[in-house]
């Protein structure tokens, strides 16, 4: 089978997720006609226009009378991602004036939950597309095949698979469908939580709808060029906290406890390990800044606080500037970046889950080595016992996605030495490529608007691949060359 051919068995289901998502990015319109800026009206319909249109013609494309097989499905999540940036990035620049690479950039980073940003001036933004950087992040934070299956009325091995393979795995209903919508109702109420939450700080409601879009989301856009830093509110800072937190951990979790399964919030293995780094986060953190950076005790230990949940969330908010502190804690908060979330939130990184497994794996591996070839060693995982044929392939599978990520790291670090030669220390500059690959957003101020093309280019990508965890890029550029059977 080409890769044509593959295409025609799954086309009609991506013009069916740009329909239904063309539904919800055109919620920014209803924010341009209450701040009268009808200036961004036809830029903002752009985006809905544009993805209606293609899922229209996807939709009447002839289906293969079989079902897509997995890599079908692979390429297809990697392609709406990149078409669903390449659209949304027509607001900035027929609406601003940018480059439709600043642009592109910009959507990408939203969709991404990344946050690194491309605009000179917050502040000049018009609100609408303030909304539309915020709203951007909301849906891409659990989704967007998520989100479009939720809204279906069928499903099937095609829907399971273009779930799967856009990196979610719950599983909290029998079906795909009642997951996405289980999935939604708990994000939904997050989300108001966290707008009330955010509210006691002080801030306007425009503020803190934003504030908390994207921080539920773990993205990291704010509606200020500084940043939460702008508000120079310590209990805005404290309240944002637990709502970062909300969004890295499993959604799993949240569901048991709606439905009252008598689960211990800590019972979660990914759960522990998520508040250890950020205890360890605070404690390594804090010290560096007392005694290599001369911080009080007092700054040092809020900023740490903020700082490391902030990154091991993959969240792209920040009180202070990485690039002042010492190299070495740079590169501690790149493996908190490096290491992420939980799977099954929002949040970015390898995932927790993977490196409780790969630490179980080596266990397991050791443990036998020291016994005799005969003697059985079971492997246990979230307190199951996993046959050992399938615990060989997932603990395989499991190592290479994280080699995979450490290796698009690296090269992707030599990389941008050479097409954007800076001043910056090597630190920052890997801790800038850590930050995309993991849609983190914190920065060292290295990449801004001034940046190369090419380094544009490549950071776009990163956040790209990152977001969808290697796997489905790596087929979609296979899918190209390669005859699959």
């Amino acid at each position: 089978m080409d890769s044509l051919e593959q295409f025609s068995t799954i086309a009609p289901d991506i013009g069916n997720i740009f329909r239904y998502i063309s539904i919800a990015t055109a919620m920014p319109l209803v924010v341009a006609v209450i701040y009268r800026e009808w200036d961004m009206i036809l830029p903002m319909v752009s985006v809905p226009a544009t993805l209606f249109l293609l899922g229209a013609l996807l939709v009447r494309v002839p289906r293969e009378n079989r079902e897509a097989p997995l890599s079908a499905a692979l390429m297809a999540v990697a392609l709406i991602w990149l078409a669903i940036a390449l659209v949304s990035a027509l607001p900035f620049s027929l609406g601003l004036g940018v480059s439709y690479l600043d642009a592109v950039f910009e959507a990408m980073s939203g969709w991404t939950d990344t946050g690194i940003t491309m605009m000179q001036s917050v502040e000049d933004l018009p609100r609408t597309l303030l909304f539309w950087r915020s709203l951007m992040q909301w849906l891409g934070g659990l989704g967007i095949v998520a989100f479009t299956i939720a809204m279906a009325s069928r499903t099937g091995l095609t829907q399971f698979r273009l779930y799967r393979s856009e990196g979610r795995s719950e599983a909290l209903m029998p079906s795909v469908v009642a997951t996405g919508m289980e999935m939604w109702k708990i994000y939904l109420i997050l989300t108001a939580a966290s707008i009330g939450l955010i509210l006691l700080s002080g801030v306007s409601l425009w503020d803190a709808v934003n504030i908390a879009l994207v921080a539920i989301s773990t993205g990291g856009f704010t509606v200020h060029s500084e940043g939460i830093l702008f508000y120079n509110n310590s209990l805005l800072e404290v309240l944002i906290i637990p709502v970062m937190i909300a969004g890295a951990l499993p959604f799993k979790l949240f569901y048991l406890l709606y439905r009252r399964k008598g689960v211990r919030f800590f019972d979660d293995q990914q759960a522990r390990l998520l508040f250890m780094l950020i205890a360890l986060g605070i404690i390594v953190i804090a010290w560096d800044l007392i005694t290599l950076s001369a911080t009080d005790i007092s700054t040092a230990i809020h900023q740490a606080l903020f700082m490391s949940v902030a990154a091991v969330t993959s969240t792209g908010f920040q009180i202070a500037s990485p690039n002042e502190w010492a190299s070495v804690t740079v590169l501690f908060l790149s493996i908190l970046m490096l290491i992420g979330g939980a799977s099954g939130s929002t949040a970015g990184g390898i995932k927790l889950s993977r490196v409780v497994l790969g630490f179980q794996s080596l266990v397991w591996w050791f443990r036998r080595m020291f016994v005799s070839g005969k003697v059985l060693v079971p492997f246990k995982y979230d307190g199951k016992v996993i046959p050992k044929n399938v615990a060989d392939l997932e603990i395989s599978r499991n190592m290479l996605t994280i080699m995979l990520y450490i290796l698009i790291i690296f090269i992707a670090t030599i990389l941008v030495m050479h097409l954007q030669p800076t001043s910056f220390d090597s630190s920052n500059v890997l801790f800038e490529v850590v930050s995309a690959m993991c849609n983190c957003g914190i920065s060292t101020g290295f990449i801004t608007p001034d940046i190369d093309a090419p380094a544009k280019v490549l950071y776009i990508l990163l956040m790209w691949i990152g977001r969808l965890e290697v796997i489905p890029v790596i087929m979609l550029v296979l899918g190209v060359f390669k005859r699959y059977e």
